[in-house]
C-alpha cells in the first residue's frame, strides 16, 4: 500500500500550492510508487461532519505536511483552526510530521502563536516560492523513506513496486513472452497458469512473498503507464534537419517494454526510403531499407533498457532528413565511456534484471554488443559511421543514406547495386583519406556539418569542448567558410 500524505493549511490561502504539491508527488516517478496525497478538496460530498472527516483521514494518515503562512483561519467554539486541530490530531496519533513556513510580512497573531508551538516540537522549513517550497518538500519525503526503509541501494528495476500485486500483470503478456523466449533462446520453462510464479521468479521479477519488481510491471503489466507514466517513447518526423514545427507526424507510443519498442520500430521502418532489388524468377523483389533494421532495433531497446525510470523524462525517436537520433533521460554505467562502446566492451546494463527478459526474447542479439552491432551494420551498408554522445541525456545519431530521391523505380534498378557498390566504394575510400588527412577533431567537424550546415561556430565549440577560436582555425584548415547572413546562413566547401 501507499503511504498516504495529507496536506493541511488554510485552503483558501494556499490553494494553489496543495494543488501543485499533490500533482508533483503523484506525477514524479519516485514518489508516485511510493505516496498518495490526500486533499479534502477532492473528497466526494457526504452526509458527516467535514471537521470530523478531516480528523479521521488524519489519523490515517502516514504523513502530516503542514502548510503555515498568514491565516490563522475560521475558529470553533474552542477558539481553534481546523488546522491546528489536524495537527493536534496527527501528534497525538504519532502520524509523522513534516511543517513548511511560508516567510511573510505579516502573520494572524494566533498564527503566529501556532507557529511558535510548531517550532518548539517539529524542525520545519522555510519558504518564500512554491519552487523553494517543492524542494524543500521532495528532501524530507526522501529523508522520511531512508528512515523507513523504503529506497533501496539497487538498480531501479529490481526495486519492489510498494503496492503491486501479481494480478497487476496480463497473464497474456507473460504467455506470449514465454512462447518467443522458448523459441529463441531455448528458455527452459513452458507457460500455464499454475506456472506463473516460478516464469517470474525465473526471471528475478518477483520475491519469495510475492512482492512485483518495477522491471515485471515494465515487462507484463495490464496498465504500465498506470505505473510509470513516463515510461512512454515520444517519435518525431521532421521536414528537415533541426527540431522544427511543423512537424511530418508525432507519436506517443506506450504499452509494456515490448510493445514499445516494436511501436516505435514500426514508426521509423515504415518512414525511411526503401530499396528496391531486382525481381528474378519471382513476383517477389527484394526490399531493403536505407537504414539497417537490426541497428534500429538495437538504438531504441538500448535506449529502453538503459534509460533512467527515475527521470519524468521520456524516450526520444527523431527521424530527420539526414538522420535518426534516439534519445534516452540516463547516464552511462560508471566506468562505462563513449570511447568504450566503440569496440568491444563488458555488459554493464543500468536496469539489468529488464534486460535479461529483453534478450530472451530476441530484441537483441547479445548482451553487451549494441553499441558495436549498430556501428558494424551500418558500415556493413557504407553508411557514415553511428555517433553516441553523453549530455544531459544519452543519445545515438543513425546517419541515413545520401540518396536525395525518396522513391526507387523499379524498372531503373536493373544495374543499380552494381552503380550502389561504386558509390558506396568512392565514398568509403573519401573517409578513409579523410581520417588519414585530417585530425579526429576536424573529422568530428566535418561530420557535424555534414549532419546540419547551418550549426553556429559557438554550437560546434561547445560539442567539441574546444574555444570558438580553435573552431574558426580548424574551418579554414578544412577551407570551409560561412555563406549567407549571420542567423540563417550555412557552412560551404571554399573552391581551391
Amino acid at each position: 500500500m501507499k503511504k498516504k500524505i495529507f496536506i493541511s493549511s488554510v485552503q483558501s490561502e494556499f490553494q494553489n500550492e496543495r494543488k501543485q504539491l499533490a500533482e508533483y508527488i503523484r506525477q514524479d516517478a519516485l514518489f508516485s510508487q511510493y505516496f498518495e496525497p490526500f486533499l479534502f478538496e477532492e473528497l466526494p460530498a457526504q452526509d458527516k461532519s467535514a471537521q470530523k472527516s478531516f480528523l479521521e483521514q488524519v489519523a490515517k494518515a502516514d504523513v502530516y505536511l503542514l502548510l503555515l503562512g498568514e491565516q490563522y483561519g475560521c475558529e470553533d467554539a474552542k477558539g481553534v483552526s481546523p488546522t491546528e486541530q489536524e495537527y493536534n490530531t496527527a501528534t497525538a496519533q504519532h502520524v509523522y510530521r513534516l511543517a513548511f513556513i511560508k516567510n511573510v510580512a505579516q502573520r494572524d497573531a494566533k498564527e503566529d502563536l501556532f507557529k511558535q508551538k510548531i517550532d518548539g516540537e517539529v524542525i520545519r522549513n522555510s519558504f518564500s516560492s512554491y519552487e523553494e517550497l517543492q524542494s524543500s518538500v521532495y528532501a524530507s519525503l526522501v529523508d522520511y523513506m531512508l528512515q523507513n526503509n523504503l529506497l533501496h541501494s539497487g538498480p531501479f528495476d529490481s526495486s519492489v513496486f510498494a503496492g503491486a500485486t501479481i494480478n497487476d500483470l496480463d497473464k497474456e503478456k507473460i504467455r506470449w513472452f514465454v512462447g518467443l523466449a522458448r523459441e529463441k533462446r531455448q528458455f527452459p520453462l513452458q507457460y500455464s497458469e499454475d506456472n506463473i510464479h516460478q516464469i517470474l521468479s525465473s526471471l528475478h521479477l518477483i520475491t519469495d512473498d510475492d512482492k512485483i519488481k518495477n522491471a515485471a510491471l515494465l515487462l507484463f503489466a495490464k496498465d504500465v503507464q498506470k505505473w510509470f507514466a513516463s515510461a512512454t517513447i515520444k517519435c518525431a518526423q521532421f521536414y528537415g534537419t533541426k527540431v522544427q514545427k511543423p512537424m511530418l507526424s508525432q507519436q506517443i507510443y506506450g504499452g509494456s517494454v515490448f510493445e514499445m519498442v516494436d511501436q516505435a520500430v514500426g514508426f521509423v521502418m515504415s518512414r525511411i526510403n526503401q530499396q528496391v532489388g531486382e525481381r528474378i524468377h519471382s513476383a517477389q523483389v527484394d526490399v531493403t531499407p536505407e537504414l539497417p533494421t537490426q541497428a534500429v532495433m538495437e538504438a531504441i531497446v538500448n535506449a529502453v533498457v538503459h534509460r533512467d525510470y527515475n527521470s519524468t523524462g521520456s524516450v526520444q525517436v527523431m527521424l530527420f532528413k539526414d538522420r535518426l537520433e534516439v534519445w534516452n533521460p540516463g547516464r552511462l554505467p560508471q566506468g562505462m565511456t563513449i570511447k568504450k562502446l566503440t569496440a568491444e566492451h563488458s555488459s554493464r546494463p543500468v536496469n539489468p534484471v529488464l534486460a535479461n527478459p529483453v534478450y530472451l526474447a530476441g530484441y537483441i542479439e547479445q548482451m553487451g554488443t549494441g553499441t558495436t552491432d549498430i556501428i558494424d551494420s551500418c558500415e556493413a551498408m557504407n553508411l557514415k559511421t553511428p555517433e553516441f554522445y553523453q549530455d544531459e541525456d544519452f543519445r545515438a545519431i543513425l546517419w541515413r543514406s545520401e540518396r536525395l530521391d525518396t522513391e526507387t523505380d523499379i524498372n531503373t534498378n536493373i544495374n543499380q547495386n552494381d552503380r550502389q557498390n561504386d558509390r558506396q566504394n568512392d565514398r568509403q575510400n573519401d573517409r578513409q583519406n579523410d581520417r588519414q588527412k585530417f585530425s579526429k577533431r576536424q573529422s568530428k567537424i566535418l561530420r557535424l556539418i555534414e549532419g546540419n550546415s547551418s550549426i553556429t561556430a559557438e554550437e560546434l565549440a561547445q560539442k567539441m569542448d574546444v574555444s570558438v577560436p580553435t573552431i574558426y582555425r580548424d574551418l579554414k584548415s578544412l577551407h570551409i567558410k560561412w555563406s549567407g547572413p549571420a542567423k540563417a546562413g550555412h557552412w560551404v566547401f571554399e573552391k581551391q
